[in-house]
């Protein structure tokens, strides 16, 4: 009877610390909501491209003209309700976003975009949203989508872009957002047909300076602390497992290879590429 006594005395605790985990969880999760019914002004921007690997941003009228379709915009709140999810979540859940309000400010930069990706192994499409961070008045939801863009001849298809969406929750209204491609060595990549007969597009990479979209002050995200939050980079991380399966491997810098195989004793699987596979510029 007393060993029956202290098991039922141990399951209530465990089951009391259960409930209590529960709770915790479900007490860090937040609503996110936008019920502000005033329009944004989202400014566009896309730089001249200057290089390419093939010169095609010279001898391609449709690239070497490549601009943004409307330098400024006004939005409905709505339009940013896409980039929210449809439930609770945690600092550091995902969830995917809405295409509707993404096509429309997509189509701000230029009137053809594609989310469907015209060239997938599997794992180019998609588009997520990550909470980061949150405080009493603001949250901060840091994004990745792969889109392009339908050219006369061809396709344009940036690295991808990514950015941060930070609403007020107090007011439920939008207080920053950006939607950019990143730099880098190359942050595109283009497929053209250079003649209609042609079977097959002809393909090069380059690197643009600036597409982006903006609306209100990025040093808001700067000033704010926030009380729950995880790195910008864990946020990234997360965001990228969403669409690369290579990116789940371990991969070993190069530097670290030769001390690991002696203590180890295995063999060297090299992968030699050259092009990045984290993004769609390659």
């Amino acid at each position: 009877m007393r060993t029956l006594t202290i098991i039922l005395l141990v399951l209530t605790v465990m089951s009391r610390q259960l409930n209590a985990d529960n709770h915790s969880a479900a007490n860090n999760k937040i609503t996110l909501n936008l019920t502000d019914t005033s329009e944004i002004s989202v400014k566009g921007y896309i730089a001249p491209i200057e290089n390419t690997g093939s010169n095609f941003h010279v001898e391609w009228d449709a690239l070497a003209n490549l601009r943004v379709a409307e330098p400024e915009k006004q939005h409905p709140t709505s339009v940013f309700q896409s980039f929210l999810p449809n439930k609770p979540v945690a600092v550091g859940e995902l969830w995917a976003l809405d295409v509707r309000g993404v096509l429309a400010l997509l189509k701000q930069l230029h009137p053809k975009p594609n989310l469907f990706m015209h060239i997938n192994a599997g794992d180019s499409y998609g588009l997520w949203g990550c909470l980061r961070a949150y405080n009493e008045q603001y949250a901060d939801i840091v994004f990745r989508i792969h889109a392009e863009f339908r050219l006369e001849d061809g396709w344009f298809t940036p690295s991808q872009f990514t950015g941060h969406l930070v609403i007020d929750r107090n007011r439920e209204k939008v207080a920053f957002f950006e939607m950019y491609v990143p730099e880098g060595v190359i942050n595109f990549d283009v497929n053209w047909k250079q003649d209609e007969n042609d079977s097959h597009f002809h393909t090069s990479t380059g690197f643009c300076s600036k597409i982006e979209l903006r609306a209100g002050n990025q040093e808001l995200l700067g000033s704010i602390k926030f009380t729950k939050t995880i790195a910008q980079e864990a946020a990234e991380r997360a965001l990228i497992h969403k669409f690369y399966r290579s990116e789940r491997i371990n991969w070993v810098p190069p530097e670290q290879v030769l001390e690991m195989v002696e203590a180890q004793q295995k063999p060297i699987h090299a992968v030699s590429i050259d092009g990045p596979l984290v993004d769609e510029s390659c």
